[in-house]
């Protein structure tokens, strides 16, 4: 698994940001809760996330 941060919101993308400082770009559509900037996601081998921290 995968740790993101939200980095930023760009149009209808959500960036993210990992601990290696490398981004990431997953469409609003299809990530299943709403976000804000600096929350903590987990992202699995299958692409499902999951919500760690507000």
């Amino acid at each position: 698994m995968r740790r993101l941060k939200v980095d930023r919101f760009d149009g209808t993308m959500v960036i993210f940001i990992d601990k290696e400082k490398k981004y990431f770009a997953i469409e609003r559509s299809e990530i299943p809760f709403e976000l804000k900037k600096g929350d903590l996601v987990e992202i699995d081998g299958e692409g499902g996330l999951t919500l760690i921290k507000k």
